[in-house]
């Protein structure tokens, strides 16, 4: 086949990817707090599941549908569904629900040692121009249940007055303002990280909206293990309506799967022979915390890494592996739940796709850079992370039922659940080719990684120090 002919079929394969539908449905509802902003629903009619759209979703309706699965209002598991015309959603979807291998009872709260309570936490936002997404985020960090938090908005290298006359005017008694005029993701955390006063500091991104329990999951563990550095959430799709989202999500997305996890450096997990250096697998920056001492003390984020950077990422992926060399755990809560609003055009998975590369191994460079003493465990590492580079990038191909062709063992998606398949979301799922396109750019941004990371440092010795500016608002703890 010709490399015309190829590429043919592959825009072809993309433009004939549908929207898929985002819901919810609760097994196990009941009367108390909900996982949205407002009281939780009973349990339906029939004394069945419940079912709503996803966060500014419309109601579902026949066609395909992205489901997670609740019990109690904690996230148990997700699949995808198809409700035929005609069909009723709920039945058809707790129908599937009930079925799938992994929506059985919902896992144990967070522990919380005895006599504690949910650290005092500050929530960091960063964000560039876009006071519209951030309204969304505010708005849900705000009916978080977490008991004792704050909110600090760093504004990255602004242009506009865009989103300090939003904080001003929507939020200025319950959101810190900060700029950092400086552009790139880790100054804007680092900033954020100076601002905190929570022992605990958390980050998000602009672009998500939050659940309810995000922030008391995500940093009732730190409570419980006096041990614990960082802890990681889980991040589900907000909206499925491009092709550009869907291709994004059948391929992994930002989600790590519905089992807790703890890494600990003291005894390196054995189905990870990479570990730490696959920091991709412990979690992603839209939805991450770290103990606030611990996170100071490595230096916070290196800041030539990060979007916004000519590193363009690993940030996130360099603050969790200081952390855990460090000697400090790290704990995976897919209790603590955000829904991400995925970039929506083919431009936009191009630059992701060559950012994913170019980050991934500059922040490796960083950390060799940083911690050289890390240099050995790395070498000793490096046959097998060239193999595994070389199957992270590759073009993939599905077959008829959505899995990876060469690969469903231990799939998610082979799961054979009657109506179900492989749903966007389940790590590693395939519902979709990963185009040759993509795939060359990754590699691509891997070598130029690098280089960006030496010139984003080079860029930054030219850059005069600067520190928290702009503060305003009063922003006392919400309760």
């Amino acid at each position: 086949m010709s490399h015309v002919t190829r590429v043919g079929r592959e825009i072809q394969r993309y433009l004939a990817i549908e929207p898929v539908q985002i819901a919810e449905l609760d097994l196990e509802p009941g009367p108390g707090p909900g996982p949205g902003p407002g009281p939780g629903p009973g349990p339906g009619p029939d004394g069945g599941g419940v079912l709503r759209p996803g966060p500014g979703s419309p109601p579902v309706t026949h066609g395909e549908v992205f489901l997670l699965v609740r019990r109690g209002g904690r996230p148990v598991a997700a699949l995808l569904g198809r409700v035929p015309e005609g069909a009723d959603p709920t039945a058809v979807l707790t129908e599937l629900a009930r079925q799938h291998p992994d929506s059985g009872p919902a896992p144990a709260p967070a522990p919380v040692a005895t006599g504690s309570a949910v650290p005092f936490t500050t929530v960091v936002i960063a964000t560039r121009e876009r006071a519209d997404r951030l309204a969304h985020a505010l708005d849900s960090m705000l009916a978080q249940d977490h008991p004792d938090f704050e909110i600090v908005v760093v504004d990255n290298a602004p242009v506009t007055d865009a989103t300090r006359d939003l904080v001003g005017r929507e939020y200025a008694e319950r959101v810190r303002y900060v700029t950092e005029p400086v552009p790139g993701l880790a100054v804007a955390h680092n900033t954020g990280l100076a601002a905190a006063r929570g022992d605990v500091v958390a980050f998000t991104d602009d672009d998500v909206v939050a659940d309810r329990r995000w922030l008391t999951e995500l940093t009732a563990p730190f409570a419980a293990d006096p041990g614990l550095g960082c802890a990681t959430g889980l991040i589900l799709p907000a909206r499925l309506r491009t092709p550009a989202q869907v291709l994004l999500e059948s391929h992994g997305g930002f989600a790590k799967g519905f089992a807790p996890r703890t890494y600990d450096p003291a005894a390196p997990p054995a189905d990870e022979p990479l570990f730490p250096f696959t920091a991709g697998r412990f979690g992603s920056g839209a939805n991450m915390a770290f103990r606030t001492g611990v996170l100071r003390a490595v230096g916070g984020f290196d800041p030539a890494t990060g979007a916004g950077t000519p590193a363009r990422g690993g940030d996130d992926l360099y603050g969790f592996v200081r952390v855990l060399a460090q000697g400090h755990r790290l704990r995976y809560t897919p209790q603590a739940l955000v829904w991400h609003h995925h970039r929506e055009t083919w431009r936009d998975l191009e630059t992701q796709a060559y950012g994913y590369g170019a980050g991934l191994t500059a922040y490796l460079t960083a950390l060799l850079v940083n911690r050289p003493a890390l240099l050995p465990a790395f070498l000793a590492r490096l046959p097998r992370g060239l193999a595994h580079a070389r199957t992270l990038t590759a073009a993939r191909s599905t077959d008829a039922r959505g899995t990876n062709a060469s690969d469903t063992e231990g799939v998610p998606g082979a799961s054979g659940v009657p109506g179900a398949s492989g749903a966007p979301g389940g790590h590693d799922d395939r519902g979709h080719p990963w185009p040759r396109r993509l795939s060359r750019l990754q590699r691509k941004g891997m070598v130029y990684g690098p280089v960006g990371y030496l010139r984003a440092r080079r860029a930054l010795r030219a850059v005069p120090a600067t520190g928290t500016t702009g503060v305003t608002g009063t922003a006392g703890r919400s309760r």
